[in-house]
């Protein structure tokens, strides 16, 4: 039977009929899964980098504020203002912001805190403004939808049931002294 397999296989690859046609749809296709990956990480990579930048901003503002104490909206609508391509992201950005114990430190959960637009909303998991010279955690889920979901790296990315895949950005600052 492989013989065969083998002998048929043998036949058509010696052909010559059509054979720059099958060339092209065989190159071309893998072209354009990497034209469309490359295209798939740019886009994701701007992404992140600028949540990461409005979450370095706004941890910075919160970090040398005194007196006023920030309210988790607040804090979400000014990371989504810095971070201007996300999209619609105070419908899908969640927020969790702790205080750290440095000398008995005790992680913080691994799973992020991520919900979508299409999810019921809830309550938020645990966002608590520090006292002076206290050290403090935050971090930021934002749940997007990527470009092409079913090409290259789009259909690589874990997502949810609506088709969300998630990206996490952490930050740990100082309280200053007010």
């Amino acid at each position: 039977m492989m013989h065969k397999v083998f002998h048929q296989f043998r036949r058509f690859r010696r052909n010559e009929n059509g054979s720059m046609t099958i060339e092209f749809v065989l190159y071309f296709t893998l072209m354009v899964i990497l034209l469309v990956t490359g295209v798939e990480i740019a886009y994701l990579n701007l992404r992140h980098a600028m949540l990461e930048r409005g979450v370095d901003v706004v941890t910075r503002d919160i970090r040398l504020s005194t007196g006023e104490i920030p309210t988790y909206e607040q804090v979400r609508a000014q990371i989504c203002s810095e971070a201007t391509i996300l999209g619609v992201c105070e419908d899908n950005l969640r927020l969790e912001m702790v205080q750290v114990d440095p000398r008995a430190f005790s992680a913080v959960p691994p799973d992020a805190d991520c919900i979508n637009a299409e999810e019921d909303p809830r309550p938020v998991r645990n966002f608590v403004a520090g006292k002076d010279n206290e050290l403090m955690l935050i971090r930021a889920c934002l749940k997007y939808k990527p470009i092409l979901p079913t090409t290259g790296l789009g259909k690589a990315l874990y997502k949810d049931e609506q088709g969300y895949a998630q990206m996490v950005v952490t930050s740990a600052f100082v309280q200053e002294p007010r």
